[in-house]
C-alpha cells in the first residue's frame, strides 16, 4: 500500500511492499527542474535527501532520460548513462533516480538478492517493454527470481486523463497478452491505463507482489507535476532508491 511520508520535512510517498530505502518526490521534495527560478530550492532539497540517505552528493546517480527502453546498471565509478531509461543497483554505497512528470515510474526490489532498479515508462518506454526487460536483466545478470521480487509503480497520469492515438494504442496492446481493463473508449477517442499496462507486464513476466499509486498526476497536480496539464514543465517528480546497508 502506498503512504504519504516526509523526508526532512517534506513530503514524500512510498510503499511498504518495497523493504528498503525508496520514496516517491512530490512537488515539497523536488530534486530536478530545469526552472532557473527552481535552482536553489532543487539544490537543498537535493542535498538534503543525500543527507538522509547518508551518502556523498556524488553518490546520488541518475540517467540522462530520452524516452528509450534501454536499461544500464549503476556504478559508482561511473557517472553517465547516455539514452538510459532504467537504471539496475547491487551497490549499497550509491543511490539511483529518474525523473517523471505524467509518465510511469517504475521500482523493482529483490530482498534476497538486495538488488533493485528504477524505470521510466513514458507510452514509448512501456510500447518497448521497459519493465519486462528490467526484470529480465535483474533475473539474468544478478539471479534474482520474480517471485522474489516487488514492484512499486507510481503516481503517472491516470486513464481519466490520458487520450491517445490509434496508433499508440495498438502499439501498447501489442506489449501485453490480455489487453482487457487497460483501456477506456469515451466519446470516440481512447484512453490508456500507462499504470495498469506495465502493472500487466510485470504481471505476465512472473512477478506477484505489485503496489500502484492510487493518483493521477494530472488530477493530483498540487502533489505532483504533469507535462501535460502544465503545459511542458520542466519540473519534475523522482523515485529514489537505495539499497540495504
Amino acid at each position: 500500500m502506498f503512504y504519504l511520508d516526509s523526508v526532512n520535512g517534506k513530503k514524500v510517498l512510498k510503499s511498504d511492499i518495497i523493504k528498503t530505502e525508496h520514496f516517491f518526490t512530490t512537488r515539497e521534495s523536488c530534486i530536478k527542474s530545469k526552472e532557473l527560478d527552481m535552482a536553489d530550492f532543487v539544490e537543498n532539497n537535493k542535498r538534503d535527501i543525500c543527507k538522509y540517505l547518508n551518502i556523498g552528493y556524488e553518490n546520488l546517480l541518475s540517467p540522462s532520460q530520452t524516452h528509450t527502453s534501454h536499461v544500464e546498471q549503476a556504478f559508482a565509478q561511473k557517472k553517465s548513462y547516455p539514452d538510459t531509461d532504467g537504471l539496475i543497483v547491487a551497490d549499497n554505497a550509491i543511490a539511483i533516480f529518474l525523473n517523471f512528470a505524467d509518465c510511469t515510474p517504475l521500482v523493482f526490489y529483490d530482498d534476497v538478492k538486495n538488488v533493485g532498479a528504477v524505470s521510466h515508462a513514458g507510452w514509448r518506454g512501456t510500447a518497448g517493454n521497459i519493465a519486462t526487460k528490467t526484470i529480465h536483466q535483474m533475473c539474468e545478470n544478478f539471479g534474482c527470481k520474480p517471485n522474489n521480487i516487488s514492484a512499486a509503480i507510481g503516481a503517472a497520469i491516470g486513464v481519466c486523463c490520458y487520450n491517445v492515438g490509434e496508433e499508440v494504442y495498438e502499439k501498447l496492446k501489442e506489449t501485453v497478452f490480455d489487453f482487457s481493463g487497460l483501456y477506456r473508449e469515451i466519446n470516440g477517442e481512447i484512453f490508456v491505463d500507462l499504470q495498469k499496462i506495465n502493472a500487466r507486464q510485470i504481471e505476465e513476466c512472473g512477478v506477484k507482489n505489485i503496489d500502484i499509486a492510487p493518483y493521477c498526476t494530472c488530477c493530483n497536480n498540487d502533489l505532483f507535476f504533469s507535462y501535460r496539464k502544465e503545459n511542458g514543465t520542466t519540473n519534475r517528480h523522482s523515485a529514489i532508491l537505495r539499497l540495504k546497508q
